[in-house]
């Protein structure tokens, strides 16, 4: 009987370490495996105070109704960017707020679950967990699909629920079959003989209805980059301070290392 139980709860314990390993190793998996659409990539910047600017403008104006930033309160956002409190006031702070207040928003979770399927993500860290990378990728790839509820979806986030919002800023974009370059991990392929890029015919490529949007695709770009520069400030306001800080902190190690240094040799001069 006692050896029956035993084996029972080695074969238990056995069990849950094959489960245990078996989802560590999914998870990696995923990880590594990343979003199968290549990411676009761009250097965000904490000192173009400009653009966090028009970022945090952009936030305002288009994100600020479904997304909340609660984790970052106004008045921070208002210092780091030198903007003016009675300006930030007057202009991004919502009238039932204070500028201390943290950047919440009125709309109800369950409502917001109810009406979009899911509650719309806060947007304090999703740069972070995401990358800017994907974020930007993110909101220049929807795209029109008649068989999703909204009418869009997206190259990046397959079967997405948010509604393309800044589709009149950007135009209707729809997948289109066309000649391309051929691209392998991202770089695109050049003929050995000629030096020209390879291109084939592919389907599923991007392309803006002409004439539909406000902006030219470069404006566009340069809005979307100071909307994810902005959510990358936002998910780590500090960055900037502790590198100019970690620089300080290196140049004292130096000039530390050259007394102990000296000392060093001081100390042992006599002993060589």
């Amino acid at each position: 009987m006692g050896d029956d139980e035993g084996g029972s709860r080695e074969g238990d314990i056995m069990k849950w370490v094959a489960t245990f390993v078996l989802s560590m190793m999914s998870g990696l998996a995923l990880a590594a495996g990343g979003p199968s659409y290549p990411l676009e990539s761009i250097e965000t910047d904490y000192n173009d105070t400009a653009s966090l600017q028009r970022g945090m403008a952009t936030y305002k104006h288009y994100c600020m109704g479904c997304h909340s930033l609660e984790y970052q309160r106004y008045e921070r956002t208002a210092r780091d960017l030198g903007i003016d409190p009675d300006v930030m006031v007057e202009a991004i702070v919502p009238s039932d707020k204070k500028i201390g207040d943290l950047g919440t928003i009125a709309m109800p979770s369950e409502g917001a679950a109810a009406w979009f399927g899911a509650p719309p993500p806060d947007l304090t860290l999703v740069a972070r967990k995401r990358s800017p990378d994907w974020v930007y990728t993110y909101m220049k790839t929807f795209y029109v699909d008649p068989s999703r509820p909204l009418g869009v979806n997206n190259k990046v986030f397959a079967k997405v629920g948010m509604p393309h919002v800044l589709e009149p800023l950007q135009g209707i974009q729809r997948t289109v079959c066309k000649e391309a370059p051929i691209r392998v991990d991202g770089q695109v392929q050049t003929d050995p003989i000629s030096g020209q890029p390879m291109t084939e015919n592919q389907c599923g490529i991007l392309e803006v209805v002409e004439g539909t949007g406000q902006l030219t695709e470069a404006e566009y770009d340069q809005l979307i980059y100071d909307l994810v520069n902005f959510l990358e400030y936002v998910g780590e306001p500090s960055k900037a301070q502790s590198h100019d800080i970690g620089i300080y902190v290196l140049l004292f190690l130096l000039v530390f290392f050259v007394f102990a240094y000296l000392l060093k040799r001081e100390y042992w001069k006599d002993v060589h």
